[in-house]
């Protein structure tokens, strides 16, 4: 690994002027560790990490909701926890990954480093990297126990000493490595082991290549968040710093977005305040799982309702590409674009009947299509299909976070309406303005006395 460790590093913690601080690493240096409480779930210790986690736990939970035969998805055996972690582990790793001819790297301890042993004897000299028949740690000591801030004394220059990559060809070779590697993944630092797998499989330079600001690094040296590149990495396999749909230009410069539809999806606060706007290909996910963020945070909110998540419906898809022509969200185009969005559409785009159209729609003549007209003249009101009301669930990994202290689900009720129904009004909470953004009319009724936490 030396010789990609600077390359490594640069990427994801860039270059702070004073290093990164002991207390951010320690944050990051846990593994994957599920709760005692609720055994589905992956625990968070502190903040930070969640840009790995919450997009972890997403996919497991889909493996354990849609792939997995037992109806009782929240009752897992150590055995079976094994199993679902490294299969969806695994699953990210091959949506990285840019061409199998490359292969797949796994970067584990080297020999006899991993913190579990001795790190008096752990020297720049020991660390060279070296082949070895299996890999450290998949049959782990007797005492190893997944902990927080498990062997403090390993710090940051230590830690990139002691790596070893290894690479697989064949996607058969990489489960079973992962496998291999449970508990390499559980122990200290395992998250981060697990990110840099994700970033050498995926290759530096692609990464390079997908993220809007070079400089910006996947991880704040001063914070310690996780950028929106590495949380679209783990999503859609694309370290993208966007998360509209498809790409944009802005003063000649290409500016890359989401190009299709992730298994799981991606909602956020900052859409609510206007900050950005979320494109259908993370809003409309082909699971009804979705990553949540806040300001400082990331949770998970789910349900088994596939409904949600049904084929695109043509109203959807005409509200898409309409938008793909307002890159700025002004909620209407200039008229001279409407014969191409409706090109775009496969609708019939003869000149006389986009003339007719343009004088039905901006009958003031002022030189605009709005959204809505749009869709009402095209795609009338359809029946979305979508249950009066389903149960859900949300995820929420720092204990603290938790009601108390114990990560577990929380359960509600969703009302999905077609309008505003001051009748139903529930709560004003983080959580429901952030799905708001998705469904403008929801209404939930958790089972609990407070609302779940976005942070």
């Amino acid at each position: 690994m030396s010789e990609l460790n600077k390359d490594v590093v640069d990427l994801v913690w860039g270059r702070p002027s004073s290093g990164v601080s002991v207390s951010i690493f320690r944050r990051w240096a846990q593994g994957f560790v599920f709760s005692e409480s609720e055994l589905t779930a992956l625990e968070q210790f502190e903040g930070g990490p969640c840009a790995v986690i919450a997009p972890v736990q997403a996919f497991l939970l889909k493996n354990v909701l849609f792939n997995r035969e037992s109806s009782n998805w929240r009752q897992m055996s150590e055995e079976e926890q094994k199993m679902a972690l490294c299969s969806t582990l695994s699953e990210i790793l091959e949506s990285v990954c840019s061409s199998t001819s490359t292969g797949f790297c796994l970067v584990t301890w080297a020999k006899g480093q991993s913190p579990h042993t001795s790190t008096q004897t752990i020297t720049q000299a020991q660390s060279q990297t070296q082949d070895m028949p299996e890999p450290a740690s998949s049959q782990p000591p007797q005492e190893q126990q997944p902990t927080a801030l498990a062997a403090e004394e390993l710090g940051f220059e230590q830690f990139h000493s002691v790596l070893h990559k290894r690479t697989v060809m064949s996607v058969a070779d990489l489960r079973e490595e992962v496998l291999s590697l449970y508990h390499t993944w559980r122990g200290c630092c395992g998250v981060l082991l697990f990110l840099y797998s994700v970033i050498l499989t995926k290759g530096i330079e692609n990464i390079r290549n997908e993220i809007q600001d070079t400089m910006e690094p996947l991880i704040d040296p001063v914070h310690g968040h996780g950028s929106q590149s590495l949380v679209n990495l783990l999503i859609t396999g694309h370290a993208v710093s966007n998360v509209w749909d498809g790409d944009r230009e802005c003063s000649g410069m290409k500016l890359q977005g989401i190009h299709k539809q992730a298994c799981v999806g991606f909602l956020t606060l900052m859409e609510s305040l206007r900050y950005c706007k979320v494109g259908a290909f993370l809003k409309s996910p082909k699971f009804p799982i979705w990553i949540l963020g806040s300001e400082t945070h990331l949770s998970v909110f789910f349900t088994k309702e596939m409904s949600l998540v049904g084929p695109e419906s043509p109203s959807e898809q005409a509200r898409r590409v309409f938008q793909s022509f307002d890159p700025e969200d002004n909620g209407f185009i200039p008229e001279s674009l409407l014969e191409d969005v409706m090109k775009a559409l496969d609708l019939v785009s003869e000149p006389e009947y986009v003339t007719l159209v343009k004088s039905k729609l901006d009958p003031e003549n002022l030189g605009i299509i709005l959204l809505g007209p749009f869709l009402l003249e095209f795609f009338p009101d359809q029946d979305s299909g979508i249950p009066d009301s389903f149960p859900v669930y949300h995820y929420n990994g720092l204990k603290q976070s938790n009601h108390k202290e114990r990560v577990e689900y929380v359960e509600g009720t969703a009302l999905v309406l077609g309008f505003e129904d001051p009748m139903v009004r529930t709560d004003d909470t983080p959580v429901k303005r952030c799905l708001q953004t998705k469904w403008p009319y929801i209404e939930l009724l958790w089972t609990t006395d407070r609302s779940p936490s976005l942070n």
